[in-house]
């Protein structure tokens, strides 16, 4: 495996994994990922099938991985409908993913036919998902996917986009999923006024982030403990209640319209909610540029 390979996000592979194993099975007719699977390797397909399958293996870490994937599929399916919905409501020529990840919507919402999209992510996990996209060659459903590459850390986003094409005097869709959390507060205000700078009037945020919860933080050190390779190397760096982040994105010229917790969204879908803590921290807000 190389250098870029060892440092491609591993929990952009537990989510896919997740939508993977929900696909066809929770919220059906609301919620459906056929694309996922397809980005998957071969040995990270064998506990999608397990948890499709109700087959728990035998063996503690096997088990471990069976039940991350499982409890990701429950989290991620209240979160894409409430995302998707969004989107469908909003996007209207230029959506931006901010730690793309392996997200699949620029390959399965045809609402975005006329859109362009411009996936933002870390130059090795990029190189990673286009090397999946490579051997799975799925058909895009957007008018352009524009890979953006950017190391938070040390790059200038705005930069980037501009070499990338992006208008800023245009209004533009932000995405913003599965992210907050690994950021510190400084990392994440950061990136805000990034976006700020480049939020034309009319411009929408739809931001995914996780509020505290003790139970949460206990059961990821657990995890941390019986061996997770995904909780030992991307840990939470930050938390925040809802007051406090609407607070945040009004200093950077963002109003809240709405901000649920995907436990209210998995109920209102009939999805199921094993994981009620888990659910319950995790929230998507929406937010409209004044």
């Amino acid at each position: 495996m190389s250098e870029n390979e060892r440092a491609a996000s591993r929990t952009a592979v537990l989510v896919c994994q997740g939508r993977a194993a929900a696909d066809g099975r929770f919220a059906v007719g609301r919620f459906g990922d056929a694309v996922a699977v397809r980005l998957l390797r071969a040995a990270e397909r064998e506990a999608v099938d397990e948890v499709r399958a109700g087959m728990p293996p035998e063996g503690w870490r096997a088990r471990t991985v069976y039940e991350s994937v499982r409890a990701c599929a429950e989290v991620v399916v209240p979160r894409t409908v409430a995302i998707d919905d969004a989107l469908r409501a909003r996007v209207a020529g230029r959506l931006v993913i901010l730690g793309a990840g392996l997200d699949t919507r620029a390959w399965r919402l045809t609402e975005l036919a006329e859109t362009d999209v411009w996936e933002v992510d870390h130059p090795a996990s990029q190189q990673d998902k286009r090397a999946r996209l490579a051997e799975a060659a799925p058909e895009t459903t957007a008018r352009s996917v524009r890979f953006t590459p950017v190391d938070f850390a040390t790059d200038d986003l705005g930069a980037a986009l501009d070499a990338a094409g992006h208008d800023p005097a245009l209004p533009t869709v932000w995405l913003w999923e599965g992210v907050v959390p690994y950021l510190t507060r400084d990392q994440v205000r950061a990136t805000l006024s990034a976006l700020a700078a480049r939020t034309a009037p009319g411009s929408t945020l739809v931001l995914n982030y996780q509020s505290p919860s003790v139970k949460a933080a206990a059961g990821r050190l657990l995890a941390r403990l019986l061996g997770s390779a995904v909780m030992a190397g991307e840990p939470w760096r930050s938390l925040w209640k809802p007051r406090r982040m609407a607070s945040l994105l009004a200093e950077y010229g963002f109003h809240v319209t709405s901000d649920d917790s995907l436990l209210a969204l998995a109920v209102g879908l009939c999805s199921p909610t094993r994981g009620r803590t888990s659910l319950r921290s995790g929230r998507v807000a929406v937010a409209e540029s004044r």
